[in-house]
């Protein structure tokens, strides 16, 4: 795959490293020369000196034969300008933003980035995850598809222990597609898998139904 990064920082320096060994072509666009020229110095000659959010940068980096453009500067303004018209103007079917405000996530979502990737937002999950009061945990959102995927615990508390999955009233368009259990394989669940303190469910629903899958997995 052809990617380009927009954003030659510490993110951006990395992403770049992983993808390249991976095998993959990859262009850094960076604003600063000294920045750009470092960059060409350790990973060889992947930095183009630009403005990622300019058209004529992107024409020059060949965006429009690009797999994904990935646009990770400081900058929510600068990292969406540069999705909107690497999709818009060069047809770029993937592109990811970093957001530093989660606040911009959904935000940046309507206006067509594929994925908003938002690390207070990751954290924050995480933090909930490790809490009992909070044992839903969301995955993955596929907006083209509009599907979540989350990860529901099942605590000691949980009225639907002992009860099989067929029993649970679970909202229209959701899936269980795995179990995983200490100690254990995950396994794929049917009807007749009983839930078990601990249980850690991976679910595929609607974000509308994302609570309800919640409360029919734990009772609450």
């Amino acid at each position: 795959m052809y990617i380009i990064i927009v954003g030659g920082g510490r993110l951006g320096y990395y992403l770049a490293k992983a993808l390249l060994d991976e095998g993959h072509e990859v262009l850094i666009l960076e604003k600063d020369a000294a920045v750009c020229q470092s960059i060409n110095n350790e990973l060889g000659s992947i930095c183009l000196r630009g403005d990622g959010c300019e058209a004529m940068t992107l024409e020059q980096a060949g965006t429009s034969r690009a797999d994904m453009l990935i646009a990770v500067t400081g900058e929510d303004e600068d990292n969406l300008v540069a999705c909107q018209v690497a999709k818009h103007k060069f047809k770029v079917l993937r592109t990811i933003a970093r957001v530093r405000n989660p606040r911009n996530e959904d935000f940046f979502r309507q206006l067509g980035v594929d994925v908003a990737v938002s690390s207070t937002s990751i954290i924050l999950e995480h933090i909930k995850h490790e809490l009992p009061t909070h044992p839903l945990m969301h995955l993955l959102t596929i907006q083209e598809k509009e599907l979540e995927i989350v990860e529901v615990t099942i605590s000691p508390e949980s009225i639907t222990v002992g009860k099989q999955v067929r029993e649970l009233s679970l909202p229209p368009e959701s899936i269980l597609s795995l179990v995983i259990r200490k100690e254990r394989k995950p396994t794929v669940p049917t009807g007749t898998t009983t839930l078990q303190d601990g249980d850690q469910i991976i679910a595929v629903t609607r974000p509308e139904s994302v609570e309800a899958l919640k409360s029919a997995l734990t009772g609450s």
